[in-house]
């Protein structure tokens, strides 16, 4: 009996131990596993317990908060969300922390997919592209929030009397920006609103270029937008300037006939304003392309000479704006239809610039070796 009670004092000890240090906040299945046998550490310390303080629906509830919060992907929302200890607002800021970091690492992936953005008022217009990796964070809120963000400040960091202004990120990237969405809020710079977005969505996010057009004279910016998920926003786009000599003249029937212009360059794809913008060495090219064409017809000089002249026609006709083919009324051509708005509102108008732009363009793609060129041109 004795030696009975003896033996049980030990064990008594360890478990008023265990107890005391359950009650300091240490697990009591590490006690446990020392009775059995298992392994504790030198320095006679046991670990924490985390997720055994959060239930399994507490933990899915965080995890659902913090995904909404930041958009971020859910094994990463998990991952800082246990590294913190299930405080959501540590998690928060350590996924910025992380995104940061990984944003840099995907800097150098292909983004050939995307939004374009326009903003623009009565004299003036500003347009951007912000690129990601695939068409499904294009369709993001967050991406397409500061892809319209982006637009609107470059619309009023316009400066007076720039008719016609491409621009590159650096024009904007180091410039303040106030964002008010629900996952993405605060005055930051562009840049670092850029990079944090690509934190959220996991890929990599960039601001390509842009375009500012505007008109000092009497007339109007008129645009069109293809593809477009919401108002400003679209994956193709055309932009073009219309002027009246008269500055009595009535803006209306510009606006009507600029958006359906504008249109038609969506879907005709001019590159140049006029015959005369069209340089030499490009019609010199084109006429040697037709010579060499006609040559392997064995007709005679005078006839392959017709025949080179009559497909330079046909070329004017598919690259010039002002000799194409209206495409809302393919009986005319754009050069027509300025004279008959000339005549509605009873002066000229004329065309200042335009532009038309399309996601990814120029951009090669890692399926194929060939990007298309850039179809922006103006006057």
């Amino acid at each position: 009996m004795a030696w009975g009670q003896g033996a049980r004092r030990p064990i008594l000890g360890l478990l008023l131990r265990a107890q005391q240090q359950a009650a300091q906040g240490y697990s009591c299945s590490a006690f446990q596993g020392h009775l059995l046998g298992a392994y504790v550490p030198p320095n006679g310390m046991f670990l924490r317990r985390f997720s055994s303080e959060v239930s399994a629906s507490e933990q899915m509830n965080l995890i659902k908060q913090l995904r909404e919060r930041t958009s971020a992907p859910i094994k990463d929302v998990k991952a800082s969300l246990v590294s913190c200890n299930w405080d959501i607002d540590a998690a928060q800021k350590d996924l910025r922390k992380r995104g940061v970091v990984l944003a840099a690492k995907k800097s150098s992936r292909t983004a050939a997919e995307g939004l374009l953005a326009i903003a623009q008022d009565d004299k003036r217009a500003a347009i951007i592209e912000l690129n990601c990796e695939t068409d499904f964070v294009a369709r993001n809120d967050v991406f397409q929030y500061l892809a319209s963000s982006l637009a609107k400040m470059a619309l009023s960091a316009q400066g007076a009397g720039e008719l016609f202004l491409p621009f590159g990120p650096e024009y904007l990237e180091n410039m303040s920006i106030n964002l008010d969405h629900p996952k993405l809020s605060g005055e930051t710079t562009v840049q670092s609103a850029v990079t944090e977005v690509a934190a959220m969505v996991g890929e990599n996010v960039k601001l390509r270029r842009g375009f500012m057009l505007s008109t000092t004279a009497h007339g109007v910016v008129s645009s069109y937008m293809h593809t477009c998920p919401q108002p400003g926003l679209g994956r193709i786009a055309g932009l073009i300037t219309l002027e009246a000599e008269d500055s009595n003249s009535l803006l209306d029937p510009l606006n009507r006939v600029g958006s359906s212009i504008a249109m038609h360059i969506v879907a005709a794809k001019p590159l140049f304003l006029s015959k005369e913008l069209v340089s030499a060495a490009a019609v010199e090219n084109e006429r040697e392309i037709l010579r060499t064409q006609a040559e392997s017809s064995g007709k005679s000089q005078m006839a392959m000479d017709k025949m080179v002249e009559g497909r330079l026609r046909k070329y004017f006709e598919e690259v010039v704006l002002m000799e194409q083919k209206y495409v809302v009324n393919d009986s005319t051509n754009i050069k027509t239809v300025l004279n008959d708005l000339s005549k509605e509102v009873g002066s000229k108008v004329t065309i200042g610039n335009f532009i038309r732009m399309e996601v990814g363009e120029g951009i090669e793609r890692a399926e194929t070796s060939d990007g298309s060129e850039a179809m922006a041109r103006a006057a």
